[in-house]
């Protein structure tokens, strides 16, 4: 059987290396980027044409942090998010998730940390519960061992939340820092405080999660963050709304991306948009002086949404984080690579984040210049995963998912209140 072969022709591509955008055609044979031609010249293979001009052809984009639940993977990739890695679910739901998208082209890619490390009681009990939790250094191995058998890609491990909730010990985190990494896994620290960032710097892990609104980071640590090579993803998308600002509601505003909504995801990007003010909670704009800081000292970023926490909504909400980076001072070329491959490098994803030959053909075109206002990655006109174009029509939850996510909700609504009740004493 004859491999279809379809030439995107007169796009401008996003380098896979940096740079300006330049004017070329993208060769897709079956699932895989069979070439990348530079100039206006057609290629000389033969296959189905599609004409771009004036639109910009972009790696499928990845949300390097989401909580995985019922459509997740559906509604991502109806916003060009091709690719989404898990930081903490439980396996039966990974395990689905996984089948799913293995067997479907029209959901997006996913990796998962499976369940995270943590405290007996610890974030996130109320959320997940039950699971497995460490109370010893000496079951590090252990917990390890059996996120491998599950299935795990990589290994979270949440450290202090702020002292809301019962943490692991340094030792601890140590030892599965330690156990990960003897298994050849990347180790993510998930912290909410300053006191937290140095607690997983110090214990080795390679990614930090979430960037601290609680205080400023100082400088002698950000170097030693530097000079370690760690990554941060600062979920800035989340934040924003966690700390008041009306994050959500932005998502909403925007034509590009709430035709693609649907009125119930809309509704519940701006259901919980306010309450936070005036309960004693830092201030959003330390968040963003904090990535500043990181930026300023080389660290690379990610782009992660925390989705689907309130205010934000899968796929949609990643162009939001975006724009967030971009405010915070880094380039909109920076901001791309922090959403396709520099989570693809960091996670060891080598088939993809990139318009090159060889790459997975997942793809997003969109019209106009996001290397000039980034906001036009919103402006979608095509996707593809592996090769195959995508329905772009609002994802419709099924019963049983909407149900699923009414129950999602509903224990979520308990944690933010549990939250705000703690910050507020």
């Amino acid at each position: 059987m004859t491999t279809p072969i379809t030439i995107l022709h007169g796009a401008a591509v996003f380098p896979a290396a940096g740079g300006e955008l330049f004017e070329g055609s993208v060769v897709v044979e079956g699932d895989r980027i069979a070439d990348v031609v530079a100039g206006p010249a057609m290629p000389s293979r033969s296959g189905q044409v599609i004409s771009l001009p004036g639109m910009t052809l972009l790696p499928g984009l990845i949300d390097a942090h989401v909580h995985l639940v019922p459509g997740a993977l559906a509604q991502s990739l109806t916003f060009g998010v091709t690719t989404v890695l898990d930081m903490f679910s439980q396996p039966d739901l990974v395990a689905s998730a996984k089948e799913q998208a293995g067997s479907r082209l029209d959901v997006a890619d996913v990796r998962s940390s499976g369940v995270g490390a943590t405290a007996s009681g610890g974030h996130p009990s109320m959320m997940y519960a039950p699971f497995p939790t460490l109370t010893h250094a000496d079951q590090a191995e252990q917990f390890v061992a059996e996120r491998v058998g599950e299935g795990s890609d990589y290994l979270k491990i949440i450290s202090g939340t702020g002292g809301l909730w019962p943490s692991l010990d340094s030792e601890t985190i140590k030892a599965l820092v330690t156990a990960a990494h003897d298994r050849g896994l990347l180790v993510v620290g998930h912290m909410s405080s300053v006191a937290g960032v140095e607690e997983v710097v110090a214990a080795g892990v390679d990614v930090v999660a979430h960037v601290p609104a609680n205080a400023e980071l100082d400088k002698s640590l950000v170097e030693h963050m530097a000079q370690a090579g760690l990554v941060v993803g600062p979920t800035l998308a989340t934040i924003e709304n966690t700390l008041g600002e009306a994050g959500g509601a932005a998502v909403v505003g925007d034509a590009r991306l709430a035709e693609a909504l649907g009125d119930a995801w809309a509704r519940r990007l701006t259901s919980d948009a306010a309450g936070w003010h005036g309960r004693q909670m830092p201030p959003y704009s330390r968040a963003e002086d904090n990535v500043r800081r990181l930026s300023d000292a080389g660290i690379t970023l990610l782009a992660g949404t925390d989705a689907p926490n309130p205010g934000t909504v899968f796929g949609a909400s990643l162009h939001r984080e975006l724009e967030l980076l971009v405010r915070c001072g880094i380039s909109p070329a920076q901001a791309l690579a922090a959403a396709t491959a520099e989570p693809a490098r960091v996670f060891g994803l080598a088939d993809r984040g990139r318009v090159a030959a060889g790459q997975r053909a997942d793809l997003v075109l969109v019209s106009g210049d996001p290397l000039t206002d980034i906001t036009a990655t919103r402006a979608i006109e095509r996707i593809w995963r592996a090769g195959t174009a995508c329905d772009r029509r609002a994802f419709v939850a099924s019963a049983a998912e909407a149900e699923q996510l009414d129950a999602f909700d509903a224990q979520l609504s308990k944690v933010v209140a549990a939250v705000r009740e703690r910050w507020s004493n």
